[in-house]
This record gives C-alpha cells, sequence and structure tokens, in this order.
C-alpha cells in the first residue's frame, strides 16, 4: 500500500523543530463500548503498511502474536493489536504496520490506517492517570486533532517487551559493573515506563544516584528546581547533578529540544547530555550532535549504555570534580 522508507531525511529535520509526524490508525469498533478510538504512531518508525499477506502461525506464542510473514526474505513477527489491547471486535484486522524499533523489525496487525497528522511536540501531552490506567500503561501521549478528535500515542517499547521480551530478560544486564566513584547523580527523561525501568535497572547496577523524569518538559523543570536550589545555596549545578539521559521522542518537549535548551544555558554548560533513543540511523546521531549531545546510544542496550556513561563520567565529569 504505502512505503514511508524514503523521507527519513526530511522526517529527521522534522524531529529537530520539536514536531512530528503521526500515522493515525484505528482497530475497529469495541463491541463493548461502541468506540471506535483512534491510535498513533511515529511515522518515522513505519517502514510500509500492507494488505497483510498469508500468515504462518506457529506454537507457543503469546496469544497476541498470530505468526510470522516473510517480506522480501525477512521473517517477520506479526502481533495483532485488538488482541494485544483487549478490544472486541466483529472483524479482524488485515492491515499490517511494518515497523522498525531499534533496529528489531515487526508487524502489527491493524483494523485501517487513516493519515498522517503533523504535530507540535508541545501539543503533545502526558496523558491523564485515568486513561493511563485503564490502557494498562499502553498510552504514553494523547494529542487533540484539528477535528476535534483525540488522538492516542502508543507505547510500542511495552508491547514488544510483553510479546516478545525484548527488554526485560536480567541476562541482559549482566557484565555491567559499578562505577569507582558512587556519589553520582544522573538525570533521565523517557515517556516509557518500559525503558525507565531499564535505565533505573542500569543505573542501579552501576551504584549510581537518579532522577526520573517522564518527558522533556518534565526534566527542564527538574533542571530549573535544581539550578534555583543551588543558587540559593552558592553550589554549582555539577556538586548536585552530574549526567543527563534523555529518549529523543517524548510528549511536550522532545530530546533535541531539551539538550539544545540545556547546552544553551550557562548553568548547565558543565553538564553531559546523552541521547537514548530507539531511533539510531545516522540522521539520528548526526543531529543529536547538531544540538550538542555529548553521546547518543541505541536503546536498549544496557551494557553499552554503562559503558558509554562510565566514559563519559571519566573524562567530562571526574577529573573536573578533582
Amino acid at each position: 500500500m504505502t512505503s514511508f522508507i524514503q523521507s527519513v531525511d526530511a522526517r529527521t529535520q522534522l524531529a529537530g523543530t520539536n514536531r512530528l509526524e503521526v500515522l493515525l490508525f484505528s482497530l475497529g469498533t469495541n463491541s463493548g463500548t461502541g468506540r471506535d478510538e483512534v491510535f498513533g504512531i511515529n511515522v518515522f518508525k513505519v517502514r510500509e503498511v500492507m494488505h497483510a499477506p498469508e500468515i504462518t502461525h506457529a506454537p507457543d506464542m503469546p496469544d497476541a502474536v498470530e505468526g510470522i510473514v516473510s517480506l522480501r526474505g525477512t521473517m517477520v513477527p506479526v502481533i495483532n493489536l485488538q488482541k494485544f489491547c483487549g478490544i472486541v471486535v466483529e472483524r479482524k484486522p488485515n492491515i499490517l504496520m511494518v515497523t522498525e524499533y531499534n533496529k528489531h523489525v515487526q508487524g502489527f496487525l491493524v483494523d485501517s490506517v487513516d493519515m498522517i497528522e503533523r504535530l507540535n511536540w508541545d501539543e503533545v501531552k502526558a496523558p491523564p492517570r485515568m486513561l493511563a490506567k485503564r490502557m494498562g500503561g499502553l498510552v504514553t501521549a494523547v494529542a487533540e486533532l484539528t477535528n476535534n478528535r483525540l488522538v492516542m500515542i502508543m507505547d510500542v517499547e511495552k508491547i514488544l517487551s510483553e510479546t516478545a521480551g525484548f527488554y526485560d530478560d536480567d541476562n541482559i544486564f549482566e557484565g555491567i559493573n559499578r562505577y569507582h566513584d558512587t556519589n553520582v547523580t544522573v538525570l533521565y527523561a523517557d515517556d516509557s515506563s518500559v525503558a525507565r525501568n531499564q535505565i533505573r535497572k542500569t543505573l542501579d547496577k552501576m551504584g549510581l544516584n537518579h532522577i526520573s523524569t517522564i518527558n522533556g518538559q518534565e526534566a527542564w523543570q527538574a533542571l530549573t528546581a535544581i539550578a534555583d536550589s543551588c543558587q540559593s545555596s552558592g553550589q554549582k549545578v555539577t556538586e548536585k547533578l552530574q549526567v543527563i539521559l534523555t529518549d529523543v521522542e517524548m510528549p511536550e518537549m522532545d530530546g533535541y529540544v531539551l539538550t539544545r535548551k540545556i547546552k544553551g544555558d550557562a548553568r548547565f554548560k558543565e553538564l553531559p547530555v546523552i541521547m537514548h533513543s530507539s531511533l539510531t540511523a545516522d540522521a539520528n546521531q548526526n543531529l543529536g550532535k547538531g544540538v550538542g549531545a555529548d553521546a547518543y546510544v541505541p536503546k536498549f542496550q544496557p551494557q553499552e549504555l554503562s559503558k558509554v556513561l562510565a566514559e563519559l563520567l571519566d573524562t567530562k565529569v571526574t577529573p573536573n570534580r578533582k
């Protein structure tokens, strides 16, 4: 039906302006509620949309995993989002969205795909607690469209964690060593509960202190509060905080804008910033460097994160504290 691969550079530039393009899709009319709710997924992570080919079913798969399909020689697992979300509908989904997250390719079965909507990240809000609870933490953000419809942005990382176990295997933390200076505090920002949990485990393994925030705006507010406290007590910000770790895609303020604000503020100029994202293309990494990021690490690789973090602490933090 549609390929999305050709516009990577244009969409990378779009992300750098705190905007994103969201592909809207439906899971069908829920027979229990009578609602046909609109969901969204960042176009940047969608490779193509097609009518679902024949799916090969396999034994011992999670309930929501329909099986696998062969796409140009690549075996791609297929996840039925109706089943995953517990939505009961009259007709089975037959549209396949092929996505790529952190170099993993998978397909999502949906009822229909609508259109691409361009949004500003500051218009995309963290979901109300009631909604977040009802959807089991599956919705990371909500935005109002021009026609007054609400679109719910899905936490795809949570889906992959619960269906494929990509991110919850404790073996991926083996080999992470404690850092020699445990008087280090890292502030991290990520809208995915799955990602935040893995970051926390990584930092705990390293013996580092940490402050968790759910998006760029909340991280900026936390940084401002720390700076105000330090000014009142006559301390430098780097005495209370040593490193910032930020996701790229987040509601209200994305990681590019957050990093640019940090690097443009004299109070935080000595704080190194690590960008931590499932957007791993060279174009994304170059954009991260362009806004001042000191390092760019793929998501869900805790050993790589701990290695980069230790190297950054050794070269840019510890020497300045002696």
